[in-house]
């Protein structure tokens, strides 16, 4: 037990019988104070005349209070006025309350007086099973007879109890330190406030979409603050609440540790247990998930057509590969003859280019099913060029820039004949009739959803953004514009899925947002998320890939990280591919560059990946290798990705980057350390080690690597055979 303090000893205590956890008694309400606990964490919410004050925030086992002595539970802006949970509320009733991901809680209802007078607030508290975590949302609900602007809200606005100096803030997907005042970006879907004087902490997550994150420590006095965005901000939110209408705020989260010094443990056991089993990620729910995917982009880009598809398709089958996807060039639109221009054209229509596909796509994707392997097209989710007939039949579709004219969010130049959508507008139900069709009559399986819809991943200027029209249906301004796009096209990505149960979503980090961007909201809606084109040759294409996953795992599920550009027909392509495992593996190049030795090689690659997924389901999991950190030249890095579910064992990475150490010995944490491990070299199987897994965790096994840039993948397989 080296890092994991008094969580894992309750963890412990649970399992074995010692604690008694009752998923219907985490509650309890005497009139003045909701006490929410499940045996591990209590958070307990006093009701004091019109104040609701979060009172108290433990852990099992410790005298630590987490909050301050008066802290409030919530606070944002109505109608211009501040509002917090600290006066001007009647406690209606307090009720049971439960969700899809086996949490179980109370949601406390609240009438609004004084200046939230005609507003409702039901706030949803969850717990789950054994996890030191709560998770948190609200209702508003416009009981008035006008209407309500509703802005910076933040459904976590607690006061800390600990000191603020000893206190490091983790951001950045928790991986980067700071030191003081903190106000995050939407690169911060879980921050860890770590005290390192108590050697406790708190993670606070945010479940918010995109660009609307916001989350604060110590701009005040130890204040702690998530949610979302405030006026003054580049992107405020806002959302207008009409009389009888209803809406509800992203979830937060937070979770409590003590007894480490180590602030990422919380993320490597906690967090990514909730994520994994209980926020609802796609890639967590989803039964076959891709394990290694080939997409045209790199090196052919928009110049495909039916014959060389066939090729190349043919040869990545012999690869190994199990989808396969056309990125741009399949389509043409209406006004325009066929795709012979590049990058930046033909979209809007989405019709088949019969030019370059004769036998329309079903031909081209019966043909790719016939190899056993999925078929998946790129498109914009977003965006059309002038020649569309859909943007000539409904021009008022798309955004309206602060000039009044139609707008291109992409690139922030002058439109050019290249035009963004509207979410807040009918274009939804346009689009989602497109995808729908493509997998109706094609049997389209994999579905990569590209370019800005809200923000732009490669502008600075914030004016560059949302929609301004005042006359879309769905949003009355700007502001409340963020919400509503981020919000209808994750409800696509749900319609989507109601239809197509089978479709995968790679929603990419341009439609998220901003650069490599992933966060919850996407990763509960979208399985895949591409986060990157990187054509650096090896070995730098290798390590800036695997630093891409390091620095968002485990914050994020590592199976939904879909990282390209890494070519197949590399000489080096052996060590990009085990960097790849690291994540959802996704290549590109021309596999027909390949000899036939050089594709079985790679299908031996591929068989391994799927029998340990088979075994241990590993693209479940992802978590940081002890003593290796951030990947980087000079270095060794490396990843584990072991079922902490059953702990029957896993994969591991490991990786010398430059190093001038030709060897390190290398420790796995988290397996059953009564029972016996064997280590085994991918992907021959070659067996190095057996141990216990107390000998993995404390001693290890040695891994030697001579040549400056290599890396080697193991299996960990429990024993169940006579040597037990």
């Amino acid at each position: 037990m080296k890092t994991y303090g008094l969580i894992c000893l309750l963890f412990s205590m649970v399992l074995t019988g010692s604690i008694s956890v009752s998923a219907q008694e985490n509650y309890r309400y005497d009139g003045k104070n909701v006490v929410l606990s499940n045996g591990l964490i209590t958070r307990t919410i006093h009701t004091r005349g019109d104040s609701i004050i979060l009172k108290g925030l433990t852990l099992k086992g410790s005298d630590l209070n987490y909050v301050g002595h008066i802290s409030p539970e919530f606070g944002f802006l109505l109608n211009d006025i501040p509002v917090t949970s600290l006066s001007g509320w009647k406690v209606i009733g307090v009720d049971p309350a439960k969700d899809a991901g086996k949490g179980s809680g109370a949601a406390l209802r609240l009438k609004g007086t004084g200046p939230a007078e005609g507003l409702d607030l039901k706030i949803t508290y969850l717990l789950y099973g054994d996890l030191p975590l709560i998770r948190k949302y609200i209702e508003f609900v416009n009981r008035s007879g006008s209407d309500m602007k509703l802005e910076a809200v933040d459904s976590e606005l607690m006061k800390l109890g600990f000191d603020y100096v000893s206190s490091w803030v983790y951001h950045n997907y928790a991986r980067m330190k700071h030191l003081g005042p903190f106000t995050g970006n939407w690169d911060d879907p879980v921050v860890v406030i770590h005290n390192t004087v108590l050697r406790a902490g708190i993670a606070i997550g945010n479940e918010a979409p995109g660009v609307l994150k916001r989350t604060v420590y110590h701009t005040t006095d130890r204040n702690a603050e998530a949610g979302l965005t405030h006026p003054g901000q580049d992107f405020p939110f806002r959302k207008w609440l009409r009389p009888g209408e209803s809406w509800q705020s992203p979830p937060t989260f937070i979770a409590l540790y003590n007894g480490t010094d180590d602030g990422y443990e919380v993320l490597n056991t906690v967090v990514g247990e909730y994520v994994r089993n209980h926020m609802g990620t796609r890639i967590s729910a989803i039964r076959n998930k891709p394990l290694f995917i080939y997409n045209t982009w790199n090196p052919f880009r928009t110049f495909v057509n039916d014959s060389l598809i066939r090729e190349v398709a043919k040869a990545a089958s012999e690869c190994g590969i199990q989808e396969f996807i056309i990125d741009d060039g399949w389509q043409y639109n209406a006004g325009a003859e066929t795709t012979k221009k590049g990058w930046g054209s033909n979209y809007g229509d989405w019709l088949v280019d019969r030019n370059k596909f004769p036998g329309d796509l079903s031909a081209t994707f019966d043909y790719i099913r016939s190899l056993g392997m999925k078929p998946g097209l790129w498109m914009s989710i977003g965006s059309a060029t002038e020649d569309a007939s859909v943007f000539q039949s409904h021009p008022e579709w798309f955004v309206i820039d602060r000039n009044g004219r139609t707008g291109n969010l992409h690139s922030g130049q002058e439109a050019g004949g290249f035009y963004t959508s509207c979410f807040g507008t009918d274009w939804f139900d346009y689009i989602k009739s497109v995808i729908v069709n493509m997998v109706r009559k094609h049997g389209l399986a994999y579905a990569k959803l590209d370019f800005s819809v809200a923000t732009s991943a490669y502008v600075n200027d914030p004016g560059i953004s949302g929609c301004y029209a005042t006359d879309h249906p769905y949003h009355r301004d700007h502001a409340e514009s963020f919400i509503v796009i981020y919000q209808n096209v994750l409800r696509l990505f749900d319609e989507l899925h109601a239809e197509a149960p089978d479709l995968f979503i790679d929603c990419t980090f341009e439609t998220a947002g901003k650069l490599q961007l992933q966060d919850y909201a996407f990763a509960k809606h979208a399985e895949g998320n591409w986060l990157s084109n990187i054509e650096n040759p090896f070995p730098t294409g290798a390590l800036r890939m695997r630093q891409m996953a390091w620095w968002r795992s485990p914050a994020l599920p590592a199976g939904s990280l879909v990282i390209g550009n890494l070519p197949l027909d590399s000489k080096n392509f052996e060590v990009d591919i085990k960097s790849l495992i690291g994540t959802l593996p996704i290549i590109l190049g021309d596999p027909r560059k390949l000899s036939p030795e050089k594709r079985a090689s790679i299908k031996k690659w591929a068989e391994w990946m799927t029998r340990m997924q088979d075994r241990y389901d590993y693209m479940s999991f992802r978590q940081d290798l002890p003593g290796f950190g951030e990947p980087r030249e000079g270095s060794w890095d490396g990843w584990s990705r072991i079922n902490t579910d059953n702990r029957k064992g896993g994969i591991i990475g490991v990786f010398r980057h430059g190093s001038n150490e030709k060897s390190r010995t290398v420790c796995i944490e988290r397996l059953d350390p009564e029972a016996r491990y064997t280590v085994l070299l991918a992907p021959e199987g070659k067996e190095i080690a057996v141990l216990t897994g107390s000998q993995l965790s404390s001693e290890g096994f040695r891994v030697d690597l001579p040549e400056k840039y290599d890396g080697d993948i193991y299996e960990i397989s429990l024993i169940t055979d006579s040597r037990q």
